[in-house]
């Protein structure tokens, strides 16, 4: 992957043989931001979660009355491309007392993430947070990103844990309540990691962890599954060991919890209980974990194909 820097409210990346400009949304038309509401629908299928529509999106930019910043992703890199991805957040306040008085109680939150399907093998979600980190450095003046994701979509984990170094704050239980859609499915509780990311903190390639073995969390086992398309092999969640001890604990999570939700979404109830026993068992994991005073410090992957990813929780650290 390449960059060129335009000007600091684009840029030109290339990635997998293609072009994409990265581009701060400067418009005062509201209907420019049509397209934003548009390609969020597209990704995560579920209208009911729409953003605030062409006219209020168009004031809350930073660029007019607001404290939004939009980004877009779009291909070919020629400025009226198509738009292929997104990344959306504001400015928001930590302590509500304190409220907007002090600076340095100003986070940004970033609320949306993401890219077209067709598009998603050349690391556009990893390049637009890159562009939105320089963003809310050089033209808010803040080091501190906020934003949450599900914990059991391994993609993410990698993104957010292993490559920007975030920190997990805490665990919150069906933070959105019943979220459908194609990325989410309404009976399976909206769980998500609250994440914190120091803009001013380097990543380390390799995380601090005490030497020794790993204890595993979860006993999964992988079976084949009539799913929703296909017959294919899925791992399923047989228990879990709260209250393990140990320097390292690893946490697993699917292969591809996307491909899960799909799949599992039959009339079969065992079937269709798959991902919400994932939901359960990692939910009980990680709440006992956090109480007992670790946290996470990395997200691995083996050399699977696709490849399982595991969380690496430790303590003292």
């Amino acid at each position: 992957m390449g960059a060129m820097i335009v000007n600091d409210l684009e840029r030109t990346v290339v990635s997998g043989g293609r072009t994409f400009l990265l581009r701060v949304e400067t418009s005062h038309e509201a209907a420019d931001f049509v397209r934003y509401e548009d390609i969020r629908n597209a990704i995560w299928g579920f209208p009911d979660d729409h953003l605030a529509g062409s006219r209020n999106m168009m004031c809350e930019n930073f660029l007019a009355e607001g404290s939004s910043l939009f980004i877009g992703a779009f291909a070919p890199a020629d400025g009226g491309g198509r738009l292929v991805g997104f990344c959306y957040g504001f400015v928001g306040i930590v302590d509500k007392e304190t409220g907007f008085r002090d600076p340095r109680n100003l986070r940004f939150y970033s609320q949306f993430a993401g890219v077209l399907p067709e598009f998603r093998s050349f690391g556009l979600g990893i390049l637009m947070k890159e562009f939105q980190r320089d963003i809310v450095l050089g033209r808010f003046g803040l080091d501190i990103v906020i934003c949450t994701y599900d914990p059991l979509t391994g993609v993410n984990a990698h993104r957010n844990v292993h490559h920007f170094g975030m920190d997990v704050v805490e665990y919150r239980v069906a933070t959105y309540g019943e979220y459908g859609g194609l990325l989410n499915r309404a009976d399976v509780p909206s769980d998500r990691f609250l994440m914190s990311w120091n803009l001013g903190k380097a990543p380390t390639a390799d995380p601090p962890a005490p030497p020794g073995p790993c204890g595993l969390v979860l006993d999964v086992e992988t079976r084949r599954v009539a799913g929703r398309t296909r017959e294919l092999p899925l791992e399923l969640v047989r228990g879990s060991a709260p209250g393990l001890d140990g320097d390292r604990l690893l946490v697993r999570v699917p292969r591809d919890f996307y491909l899960m939700l799909r799949e599992t979404d039959v009339d079969d109830p065992e079937t269709r209980r798959i991902p919400v026993d994932w939901r359960l068992h990692t939910r009980r994991a990680f709440l006992d974990l956090f109480g007992r005073g670790y946290r996470v410090v990395d997200f691995l992957k083996d050399a699977g194909t696709p490849p399982a990813g595991y969380y690496l929780l430790a303590r003292g650290y």
